[in-house]
């Protein structure tokens, strides 16, 4: 069953909300007024998590629209057909599973492809156990300690964030990334590993990314000046479907594991493309990981919309993207471990989403992709935290917090929560003309002094955010949370009337870059080019 195929203008409920957004009162703070029991309405527990979204520029007739906009756009429909393995992704003829790969999900337990899930985890389980056991040796007999992996957009971005997440959860295997086809990091990696202790994961589902192998030779060619090419198939695997170009490469058949063309880069993570977690994490973490995510899509398939985490986050960004004007949506994590969480979601969401043709081939003239940014709290407070309270641009931002610190430093996990709820709150209050000029009084500034200065204290607020407060950051509650912004950019491309899982707008750069390496190879410029282009060649060249 394909997915529908309407322009989201015709539906009812999207003209009801052009006109909400225009006669509603959005002040927040007056919705908490007029509400005793708005928190109560616009929260949920599941599980571990609380999902609070009542500071939020949404009324109960807001609500009840984007309810009806999913409906009439046939999210109900759509979502069977994501989780049988329709082949959703029409314009590449595949089907869309990563949910799949989470094995313990009960949604897709009989499909053919939840079986080759299982086979290629069990392939990484026993690769992964002679690893950390020590039966696993590299050319020269010693245990692996280091582990290199070499791969680009989803087989880095995914697996990066994950190992840097779970840090506190890691084994005795130091794991590092080379993705950026810059050759500086790379030798500044080698200056710092042995090669006889290892272990290198090339992950190119074609085996033909330039950035990937251009770094997979480059470090190949470090490697054998140690020692010979028989010692490769000791020292690296790969995860790929291109068997002959990695045979030839060197690396032995029984170190290849499986990719699939229903599991797109960008959502990869769970798959053998996450071989580098589970060397890093361990396989019992890994799965934990899996199981997590397989919670999510359980309660995303089977959960009503009104109380469904991810239907409800991603209706309120439609809303504020569609309707309200706001172009961009923060993530803020206030945990350092999740650093690299904003840059996965900048390409999960963007490479996505970011889409102008519909599914009936036209050209769209309404707002698609949401641009998504962010950095973890307390460290965003002293970055952009200004634009979003006294600028001129309306941010939606998604708050991500825990009860519980992994160390268990309760001085600093205080202050670092303290600085959670104050800046939700703030956001949401602002500070007023009366306020700002009682605390100048009591400074025992004179009036003129006050005057001069109560402009540039004042705070709007009505800032919105939604606060996501997890018990603690566990394998299987960051399964949760990547698998709810999956779910998330599912939605939105639904009701969008957009292919979400194609991304042929990162195509036309990688071929020009094959024909300005041409020119810029050979002793002239023997391609045409725009004259910006030529003239930039011209004095690289010279």
């Amino acid at each position: 069953m394909a997915l529908p195929k309407q322009n989201p203008q015709s539906l009812k409920a999207w003209s009801k909300l052009q006109q909400l957004a225009k006669t509603e009162d959005l002040s927040i703070q007056k919705l908490f007024e007029k509400d005793a029991k708005r928190f109560e309405k616009y929260s949920l527990q599941f599980d571990d998590f609380l999902f609070d979204y009542s500071k939020h520029r949404i009324t109960d007739e807001v609500k009840s629209e984007l309810l009806n906009l999913a409906k009439e756009a046939g999210l109900k429909e759509a979502i069977q057909s994501y989780f049988n393995g329709d082949l959703i992704n029409e314009t590449e003829n595949r089907a869309v599973l990563h949910t799949a790969l989470r094995q313990s999900s009960q949604s897709n337990a009989q499909l053919p492809e939840s079986q080759l899930a299982k086979q290629a985890l069990n392939q990484m389980q026993t690769f992964v156990t002679k690893v950390h056991s020590g039966e696993w040796k590299t050319y020269a007999g010693e245990k692996i300690t280091d582990v290199v992996n070499i791969g680009i957009g989803g087989s880095d971005l995914g697996p990066q964030m994950i190992v840097d997440a779970l840090q506190y959860y890691k084994q005795d295997i130091r794991c590092h990334f080379i993705s950026n086809v810059d050759g500086d990091p790379i030798h500044e990696l080698l200056k710092t590993l042995d090669p006889e202790r290892t272990l290198f994961v090339i992950v190119s589902k074609s085996f033909t990314t330039q950035e990937t192998l251009t770094n997979a030779n480059t470090i190949r060619k470090w490697f054998l000046k140690q020692t010979t090419e028989e010692s490769i198939k000791h020292n690296f695997v790969a995860v790929s479907t291109n068997i002959e170009a990695v045979q030839k490469f060197g690396i032995a058949t029984n170190n290849i594991f499986p990719m699939y063309d229903w599991v797109g880069g960008r959502f990869s993570l769970w798959s053998t493309a996450g071989l580098s977690i589970a060397l890093t994490v361990g396989m019992p973490i890994f799965k934990e990981l899996l199981e997590g995510a397989a919670t999510m899509d359980l309660h995303f398939k089977e959960t009503d919309f009104d109380k469904n985490i991810p239907v409800l986050t991603a209706l309120i960004s439609v809303w504020y993207n569609n309707f309200l004007n706001a172009e961009s949506e923060a993530v803020i994590p206030y945990t350092n471990y999740l650093h690299k969480l904003a840059p996965y979601l900048q390409q999960a969401s963007m490479e996505s989403n970011g889409k102008s043709i519909d599914r009936n081939a036209q050209p769209v003239d309404y707002q698609t992709g949401n641009i998504v940014w962010g950095e973890p709290g307390t460290n965003a407070q002293h970055a952009f935290f200004q634009l979003i309270h006294q600028g001129t641009k309306l941010i939606p931002a998604d708050f991500i917090g825990f009860k519980k610190a992994l160390y268990k430093d309760q001085t600093h996990h205080d202050i670092l929560m303290a600085n959670f709820f104050a800046q939700t709150e703030a956001l949401l209050k602002g500070k007023t003309r009366a306020d700002v000029k009682r605390e100048l009084k009591n400074q025992g500034l004179s009036t003129a002094q006050i005057e001069e200065l109560i402009a540039f204290k004042v705070f709007d607020g009505n800032k919105p955010t939604t606060s996501l407060l997890i018990d603690k950051l566990t394998p299987k509650s960051l399964g949760k949370l990547i698998a709810m912004y999956e779910h998330k950019i599912f939605v939105q491309g639904v009701i969008w009337n957009i292919f979400s899982f194609d991304q042929w707008g990162v195509q036309l750069g990688k071929e020009l870059a094959t024909r300005v390496l041409e020119d810029i190879s050979s002793d002239k410029i023997i391609n045409q080019h725009d004259q910006s282009t030529d003239a930039l060649l011209k004095a690289y060249k010279n």
